[in-house]
C-alpha cells in the first residue's frame, strides 16, 4: 500500500523514491510483522487460552510424555503468524503484483482449512479434526486455481515448463494439465510436509524461516534481470516483489518463535503449518525452483519419508522401521531431550538450506 501511494510522488519529495527499492521495503515489512507479533502475541495467546479451555487435544498415539508436558497449551497460534504476516504485505508489497495475490490466497487458503481443523479439535475434543480426505479436497481445489493463476501470469516460454537445477538451459515442457498437477502436488506436499514436521516446539517454525530466507533470495535474484543473465537462471519477471511477503514471513516466524521457543505458550497448529508449507510451495512455482525446494525444506522431505516408510513397512511386514513417526519421535523414544532434537534439526535444516541456495551457482 505505502508504495503504490507514496512513490508516485517521489518526484515531488525525492526521499520518497526510497519506497522503490526491494531491499528497503523488505527490511521494513520484516520489522513490521516482527514489532506486530511482539505487540499482539501475548494478548492473542490470553484470548486462544480463554476460548480453548484445556488446549489442543493431544495424540493418544503419540508419545506419552506429550499428554503431560503438552496438555493445556492453547493451539491456532498460527493466526498470529497470518495476520502479521498478512498486515506486513499489504502495506509494504506492491498491490499491482499477481504474484503477491497469488501466495497470499494460498497462504490464507491453507490457514483456512487449517482454522477450520483447528476449531474442530478444541470446540469437539477430538485430535483428529476434519477427516483427511475432505482437507486434501479444499487444499487442491486451492492449489490449482493457484497453480492456473501462476501459469496465465507466468512469461509464455516458460509457461508450462519445469526448470531442472544444475543445468543452465533445460526445461522439461509439461502439458497445461501436467503442469497443474504437478505444481498441486508441490503445494499440498510442501503444506503437509510442514504440518508433519510441527510435533515438537519450535521444531517446525525454524525450518520455515530458513527456507524462507533463501527462497526470498531466489525470488529476488530471478526478478532480476542482470542477475539472471549473470547466473544463468531462468528469468520470472516481477518474482522479486514476493522478497517482501518473504520478509513479512521470517519477521511473523521469529515473534511466532518467541512465543513458541521450548516450553512453548502456544502451538501454531494446522491454521499455521498448512499455512506456511503452502506459501513456500506457491512461491516455489512461481520462481520455477521446484525441484529446489525439496532441497531447502529437505528436513521436511525427510519427515514426510519417515512416515510414509513406516506406514509401508507396517503394511508389508508388520515392522516398524522407526520407535514412533515422523522421525522427531523417534528420537524422543530414543530418550533425546526434546530441545537437543530441535537445535539438531535446526542444523540439518541450515546445512540443506545452504545445498539449495548453491544450486544458484552451480550450473
Amino acid at each position: 500500500m505505502f508504495y503504490n501511494l507514496l512513490y508516485p510522488l517521489a518526484d515531488v519529495f525525492g526521499p520518497l523514491n526510497l519506497f522503490r527499492y526491494l531491499t528497503f521495503r523488505s527490511i521494513a515489512a520484516f520489522l513490521t510483522a516482527l514489532v506486530l507479533s511482539f505487540l499482539i502475541g501475548g494478548g492473542l495467546i490470553r484470548w486462544l487460552r480463554s476460548k480453548q479451555g484445556q488446549g489442543q487435544p493431544i495424540r493418544n498415539d503419540g508419545p506419552a510424555s506429550h499428554l503431560v508436558t503438552k496438555k493445556g497449551t492453547p493451539t491456532m497460534g498460527g493466526l498470529l503468524i497470518l495476520i502479521t504476516l498478512t498486515t506486513a504485505t499489504l502495506l509494504w508489497a506492491d498491490l499491482t503484483n499477481r504474484y503477491v495475490w497469488i501466495v497470499l490466497g494460498v497462504t490464507l487458503a491453507f490457514g483456512a482449512v487449517g482454522f477450520w481443523d483447528d476449531f474442530l479439535k478444541v470446540t469437539k475434543l477430538n485430535p483428529k479434526g476434519v477427516p483427511g480426505k475432505i482437507k486434501l479436497v479444499f487444499s487442491i481445489a486451492a492449489a490449482a486455481w493457484a497453480a492456473w493463476l501462476i501459469a496465465q501470469s507466468s512469461p509464455a516460454p516458460l509457461r508450462y515448463m519445469l526448470a531442472v537445477p544444475f543445468f543452465k538451459d533445460l526445461l522439461v515442457p509439461l502439458t497445461v494439465v501436467g503442469f497443474v498437477a504437478f505444481a498441486v502436488v508441490v503445494m499440498v506436499g510442501a503444506s503437509n510436509a510442514v504440518n508433519l514436521t510441527d510435533g515438537l516446539d519450535g521444531l517446525a517454525i525454524g525450518p520455515v524461516i530458513m527456507a524462507s530466507a533463501v527462497f526470498g533470495l531466489i525470488a529476488y535474484v530471478v526478478g532480476n534481470t542482470i542477475l539472471t543473465n549473470y547466473l544463468y537462471l531462468h528469468h520470472v519477471p516481477r518474482t522479486g516483489e514476493l522478497a517482501v511477503l518473504l520478509a513479512g514471513l521470517i519477521g511473523a516466524g521469529l515473534g511466532f518463535l518467541w512465543f513458541n521457543a521450548p516450553p512453548a505458550m502456544v502451538f501454531m497448529g494446522d491454521t499455521g503449518s498448512l499455512a506456511l508449507g503452502g506459501a513456500l510451495g506457491a512461491v516455489a512455482v512461481v520462481t520455477k525452483h521446484e525441484i529446489v525446494l525439496a532441497i531447502v525444506g529437505g528436513l521436511f522431505v525427510l519427515e514426510t519419508v519417515s512416515v510414509i516408510v513406516q506406514v509401508m513397512s507396517f503394511k508389508l511386514t508388520g515392522k516398524r522401521v522407526f520407535r514412533m513417526a515422523p522421525l522427531h519421535h523417534h528420537f524422543e523414544q530414543k530418550g533425546w531431550a526434546e530441545p537437543t532434537i530441535v537445535f539438531r534439526f535446526w542444523i540439518i535444516a541450515a546445512i540443506l538450506a545452504m545445498a539449495g541456495l548453491a544450486t544458484l551457482k552451480l550450473r
